[in-house]
């Protein structure tokens, strides 16, 4: 069986080195429970923070989606209106953004994980 490819893995939140094991614990849905992750992966065992801190680095990450996500939509707003109510925009960004937070804040784990992380890139055996 092939390995999945990195950016498959990526989307659907698999561990960065075997690709196959899960790295969130529940839905990005379940609003209570969405933050809960493996310490370790379940099919390989690798360790997903692999320093104390670690995902703290996923903030910068966050910050990023969360400009980009506010750029879009100020780009949106100045296309449809001519003149945006300043209110209108700011309580748009706002709503969008706590609406968008849980899955902002796995893309950034994800992302710190799959960039930044220094797990080996091999498929272990079974």
């Amino acid at each position: 069986m092939a390995q999945p490819s990195a950016l498959n893995s990526f989307v659907s939140g698999r561990c960065p080195q075997c690709r196959e094991g899960k790295i969130f614990k529940s839905s990005v849905f379940n609003l209570l429970k969405f933050k809960q992750a493996y310490e370790n992966c379940p099919h390989c065992g690798v360790k997903f923070e692999s320093e104390p801190g670690f995902f703290w680095g996923a903030m910068y990450f966050s910050y990023a989606l969360n400009v980009g996500l506010a750029i879009i939509m100020g780009v949106f707003f100045f296309n449809v209106y001519e003149d945006p109510p300043l209110g209108l925009m700011v309580g748009t960004v706002l709503g969008v953004s706590a609406l968008a937070s849980p899955l902002v804040f796995r893309l950034a784990r994800l992302l710190m994980m799959y960039i930044a992380a220094p797990y080996r890139r091999y498929r272990p055996s079974k």
